[in-house]
């Protein structure tokens, strides 16, 4: 029988995940040994994750009653899409050389076979995960874990919806999701602290990391402003008003696809959610190519992150922890798909001979995002972070794209 959670009403389930999140940031950022020990080994981002589905685990609040996920996802998601994506530097990108870019795609394409490949083995010695239909089959799940390690919690939240995951197998891949991902990101900061070694060992020419380091910081001192009031109002106008177009795009052209095109259902064309991400990352890359791109110098992309971590938030507190001991297959397929991932880019990194530095943020902003490959980027030189950006960014825009193309192959097997 289910129990009537602690806290009811979503003012205070917001308030509540509100003061974890700041918590949160407060000690990952405190000068105290203590915490610079603890946050040495649990990545913060893990706690915004884990500290709410502990709260739902426990009773305190209900994660399947609460609309918060809802709201966060329709309204902050899109937005924070938008606000992300407006300082992508195409250019930038470019200029890192083409090895950065190979080692970044190498990472999205290792995730995209490593799925079906991860539940076909598991399938050989657990048949019973094919052939399932409905919301809760596994390979609907594994389209969510594809969105979130190409592009992060935005592009999961994408898949869940554009796949019809059910709540439970969701519950479920969220937890592999996290906890995989973030032990090979812990075995990623552990390299960095060794690249030197690395590099010089594999022959690496760090060269183009080195200039870019000058570059970012030059561009850093002459951009940067404290925001004025009317720089957040413009930022909140243009993140805020483009999710009001694209919600306005996606009401009109949702139903003309279901009614004209119906076979195109199965390439998500009927879902309303999947216009609505389309349209947010368009017009977030169109308007990168206007004067409006300054308005990172006064801190959009970081307005675009706090909104990305209430919905962290709120995703967590969907996630019931006690999953782990009742799904232990899912684990298995998670760490068998990183394992791919991880292989293929460092057998590739080996043969083009890339810095560390490429391979390290590459598979971070897929697996991560813009919320952890700044901090893997970081763990190189604290003027590398925007390059994790940078690369994030360019995970949310193919993300979704090849998220989908995953469980297009992903629903092909299960």
């Amino acid at each position: 029988m289910e129990h009537q959670a602690l806290i009811t009403n979503d003012a205070s389930v917001l308030g509540l995940l509100a003061i974890v999140l700041g918590a949160v940031f407060y000690t990952a950022n405190s000068s105290d040994p203590r915490w610079k020990k603890f946050y040495a080994i649990v990545p913060a981002v893990l706690l915004c994750y884990f500290l709410p589905s502990l709260l739902n685990s426990f009773g305190i609040i209900n994660g399947e009653e609460s609309n918060l996920y809802f709201v966060a996802s329709r309204y902050l998601l899109p937005t924070c899409l938008v606000l992300l994506t407006l300082s992508v530097d195409l250019k930038a990108i470019a200029g890192l050389g083409k090895k950065a870019v190979i080692m970044f795609f190498t990472g999205t394409f290792g995730i995209v076979i490593g799925g079906p490949i991860a539940l076909l083995i598991v399938a050989s010695f657990s048949p019973e995960l094919l052939g399932v239909e409905g919301p809760d089959a596994v390979w609907r799940g594994m389209t969510t874990v594809a969105g979130s390690w190409i592009g992060g919690g935005a592009n999961q939240t994408a898949m869940k919806e554009i796949y019809e995951a059910g709540d439970s197998i969701f519950s479920a891949m969220i937890t592999v999701d996290v906890i995989v991902a973030n032990l090979w990101m812990a075995v990623l900061l552990i390299m960095a602290s060794n690249a030197k070694q690395i590099d010089a060992k594999a022959g690496a020419d760090t060269s183009a990391i080195t200039r870019l380091k000058e570059k970012v910081e030059t561009f850093q001192n002459e951009n940067a402003k404290i925001p004025a009031l009317s720089d957040l109002m413009v930022i909140l106008a243009i993140g805020f008003g483009v999710t009001g177009f694209a919600h306005m795009f996606s009401d009109a052209i949702t139903p003309f696809m279901q009614n004209n095109y119906p076979d195109l259902k199965k390439l998500s064309f009927h879902s309303g959610f999947f216009w609505m991400i389309i349209f947010a990352t368009t017009v977030g890359i169109i308007l990168s190519f206007t004067r409006f791109r300054k308005l990172e110098g006064v801190g959009a992309s970081r307005v675009g992150s706090a909104m990305l971590y209430i919905l962290i938030a709120s995703i967590g507190m969907k996630m019931d922890v006690t999953m782990i001991a009742k799904a232990p297959i899912y684990f298995v397929i998670g760490i068998i798909w990183m394992i791919i991932h991880a292989s293929l880019m460092l057998l590739v990194a080996k043969l083009i001979r890339a810095p560390l530095f490429y391979m390290a943020v590459g598979s971070q902003a897929n697996v991560g995002g813009a919320a952890s490959a700044p901090i893997v980027a970081s763990a190189f030189h604290p003027s590398l972070a925007p390059v994790g950006v940078l690369l994030a960014v360019l995970g949310y825009t193919v993300g979704t794209t090849a998220a989908w193309f995953c469980g297009q192959i992903l629903q092909a097997v299960g």
